[in-house]
């Protein structure tokens, strides 16, 4: 069924003006929605009731952290709509679409906990000479308004991790959900707002390129929070100028395993780390390096894991990878096989036909830096097996990619494992875990093309405040 979903801005729903735009069932490829656009007079209102509210002083910290306490428990009560809604506009699995719920909760009560303990430092200025009867301290203050950015590939978690955050420290935030799955962002809007988001703290505009160049042309908004392309994130950098960001940018992400590795415990979580969302994830293992004297076992047993992967409908309760985000990247990534295998790389599993945005899961080796899998970032269901010798050739393959956002490396082996975390050029190194390890509360972010700044709670929140100093002399 055809439904409308409305604007935020200033606490109301309201009828977007600008183009319509469907929302297709990313399995069954028919329009599973319409969603009216934003257009520019309600960009412009959005980020004046936004900036308006900020001025007006957000609430104090701990009626923050009670609003998205609140939340959290009230998502729990909305599951099964949440994960109805993603297996729709996402294309996700009933699991991987539990697991977003699961992990928002997660993200609205650790933001809950940093907006209540937000604060800032003693400075000892009696340490200093001819400073007698002062003291100081600084404070963190809040920028302004937030735009956030989020993309189709976590509609609901990576929203949370923008939206919250920003909140928690005093923001006030414009929500930019990815065209092709806005409906996640605005059923997380309805439960804030039930929550008791006070007016202009939170708007939600759908809409395009067009759309986000409006907002980032307005000098009201202070910051920035973008996941997506490295293409796209330079563009909004150019734009942004002097203003802050934070960009969760492009990846090909690596895992390393050594010949000490636990297989057993290995190989299911590099199954899991490459198939889960259809690989569509900025951390799924595209990139596993294998040290040639386990080589033939490993591409043997993940052979036969990928050949048994259950693909197709994500309404299926047995499938673990779904449609992508379109017909067209599923050709692209059809594609890029292709062409791998027609240079000489092997499919050691996998590689049947594509049916709509469905391709079924896919194990290659024998694989060159020639190739697009080899050298850009597939997002999709296809891992790509390297051979290495040494531990310095791993690492150089590693580094040798233009993106650093995280890597994996397997093995009990406690001088290779630091020698990896000193020497790979990535945002996060994950010892005996792959390179989607991800845990809500740390931090997260990457190196290179990959962008900069961090996400987890405690680290957004600072990245979306600034150190202000106070000094007081008493007389």
């Amino acid at each position: 069924m055809e439904t409308e979903k409305r604007l935020l801005v200033d606490g109301q729903w309201i009828a977007g003006k600008g183009p319509q735009i469907a929302i297709y069932d990313k399995f069954r490829l028919t329009p599973g929605a319409h969603v009216a656009t934003a257009d520019r007079e309600q960009a412009a209102q959005a980020v004046a009731t936004a900036h308006a509210a900020f001025r007006a002083g957000a609430p104090v910290p701990y009626e923050r952290g009670a609003v998205l306490e609140r939340a959290a428990g009230m998502i729990e009560a909305r599951m099964d709509d949440f994960v109805r809604t993603m297996q729709m506009e996402a294309g996700f699995t009933a699991a991987d679409a539990a697991g977003e719920v699961r992990r928002c909760k997660e993200t609205l009560r650790l933001s809950a906990e940093e907006a209540r303990r937000l604060a800032g430092d003693v400075i000892p200025l009696a340490g200093a000479p001819q400073q007698p009867g002062r003291i100081g301290f600084t404070m963190r203050v809040p920028l302004g308004v937030v735009l956030a950015i989020t993309p189709f590939n976590s509609p609901l978690n990576t929203v949370a991790h923008k939206v919250a955050p920003a909140f928690a420290a005093g923001n006030a935030v414009i929500l930019k959900p990815a065209s092709a799955t806005p409906l996640t962002a605005c059923l997380l809007a309805e439960v804030l707002v039930a929550a008791g988001m006070p007016k202009g703290f939170l708007s939600v505009l759908i809409g395009g390129a067009q759309l986000a160049e409006w907002l980032i042309g307005d000098e009201r908004v202070r910051f920035f929070a973008f996941t997506g392309s490295t293409e796209v994130g330079r563009k909004i950098q150019q734009g942004a100028g002097l203003r802050r960001t934070q960009m969760e940018l492009g990846s090909i992400a690596c895992t390393i395993i050594c010949d000490d590795a636990d297989l057993g415990s290995a190989l299911p979580k590099v199954i899991n780390a490459s198939y889960r969302k259809a690989g569509q994830v900025c951390t799924s293992v595209q990139l596993l390096l294998v040290q040639e004297k386990i080589l033939d076992e490993v591409q043997t047993r993940l052979a036969k894991f990928v050949a048994e992967l259950p693909y197709g409908d994500p309404r299926d309760p047995k499938t673990v990878v779904g449609p992508l985000i379109s017909e067209q990247e599923a050709i692209r990534v059809e594609k890029w096989v292709g062409e791998a295998i027609a240079k000489g790389a092997k499919c050691l599993a996998g590689g049947g036909a594509r049916k709509d945005a469905v391709v079924p899961p896919v194990l290659l080796s024998a694989i060159d830096e020639s190739m697009k899998v080899g050298c850009r970032e597939i997002f999709g269901p296809v891992l790509c097996i390297v051979p290495f010798d040494t531990l310095d050739q791993a690492i150089a393959r590693v580094n040798a990619t233009p993106f650093g956002l995280a890597s994996g490396i397997f093995t009990n082996r406690l001088n290779e494992a630091f020698a990896a975390a000193r020497r790979l050029e990535v945002g996060g190194v994950h010892i005996n875990e792959t390179s989607s390890s991800r845990v809500d509360l740390m931090p997260y972010g990457g190196s290179k093309d990959s962008g900069f700044g961090r996400e987890g709670p405690r680290y957004a929140v600072h990245e979306m405040t600034e150190e202000r100093v106070v000094t007081i002399t008493l007389n």
